[in-house]
């Protein structure tokens, strides 16, 4: 969802050598792309990580720090190193850190989140050089997978023994930050059947702390399918997306860089709000059945989590198959 903002700020300072500071488990995503130059690595182990991040960007000497975030230790950070240049929003009581604090908008919870980060490269566009080129109503948010990487990708299906002409569907099953949003583990085996049932491959995937529950799936369906979660890095979960056919997850990380992609993408939606975080784009579907109390972004349904148990794995396989039709003959 920053990828459309870093695309304005390349635009915006074509010849500046631009680095991202980023989690280690979203990092591969910007190494290939024509926005960045640089990518840093920060995995905060307490305070002690900080200083050694403060260390960091005073050898980098970086004039400008956009803060993306809005925790008060990202402001912190840059404070300390003494970048010129401080720009982010005024959140978390950080406003002194900061040598430019942007108002959050108030239509934050009204749009998508793209535009969030948009406007904050906006704001720092109009506060420095008065003027106001750059705001855009079509971001560019896609992101681009090298041939190389593609030809990895399918290496490591032929690995795990997805090397066939039959049509590629990739199901997201977990989610790391909330149980809530996770459509049920019966509901993607039956699932994961009935798209088997008419000639596709079918594979799990996610992060480590995802295979618990790609376990359960895989357990339940009667045509276990490949099990690609925790087995990937991120570059080679994201190459894995770019080939598929169809990719089905539940609104988390895999839904965004399916759509950035262009990879058509169908996302299970029932806790949150998908007028804020739905993938951005024509290649991102949703498919959502929402009871009163939804959106209520709880990590865990204190009820009976009927957002998500009212979406049935026939409803989801007819979307799907209408996606697959769109791009692949499917095998009756």
């Amino acid at each position: 969802m920053s990828v459309a903002a870093f695309r304005q700020l390349r635009e915006l300072f074509p010849h500046a050598h631009i680095t991202v500071v980023s989690k280690p488990g979203t990092t591969d995503i910007f190494r290939e792309e024509d926005f960045v130059d640089d990518v840093l690595a920060y995995e905060r182990h307490g305070w002690s990580s900080g200083w050694q991040q403060v260390r960091e960007w005073k050898q980098r000497r970086f004039d400008l720090a956009l803060l993306f975030q809005n925790a008060f230790e990202a402001a912190l950070i840059p404070f300390l190193a003494r970048v010129p240049l401080r720009i982010g929003y005024d959140t978390e009581r950080r406003g002194a850190l900061l040598t430019h604090a942007v108002p959050v908008p108030s239509w934050k919870n009204e749009r998508h989140e793209i535009f969030y980060y948009l406007n904050l490269v906006s704001e720092f566009e109009r506060r420095l050089f008065g003027t106001e080129t750059h705001v855009t109503e079509q971001p560019q948010f896609e992101l681009s997978v090298s041939a190389e990487r593609k030809r990895a990708g399918r290496s490591l299906l032929a690995a795990h023994g997805g090397d066939s002409p039959r049509p590629l569907v990739l199901l997201c099953p977990g989610s790391v930050n909330s149980r809530a949003k996770r459509w049920p583990a019966d509901s993607y085996a039956s699932l994961a059947d009935q798209l088997s049932e008419i000639g596709a491959t079918v594979g799990l995937i996610g992060s480590p702390g995802e295979v618990e529950v790609s376990n359960q799936v895989r357990g339940l369906a009667k045509h276990a399918p490949m099990l690609l979660t925790g087995k990937t890095s991120v570059a080679e979960v994201t190459a894995l997306i770019s080939t598929a056919d169809v990719l089905i997850t539940n609104d988390t990380g895999p839904a965004h860089i399916g759509a950035a992609l262009g990879t058509p993408t169908l996302v299970i939606f029932g806790p949150t709000n998908p007028l804020t975080t739905r993938p951005y784009g024509p290649a991102g579907e949703i498919i959502r059945h929402p009871p009163d109390c939804a959106p209520c972004m709880l990590r865990d349904c204190p009820i009976d989590h009927r957002c998500m148990t009212a979406i049935t794995p026939e409803e989801v396989f007819q979307r799907a198959r209408r996606l697959l039709g769109r791009h692949v003959e499917v095998a009756v």
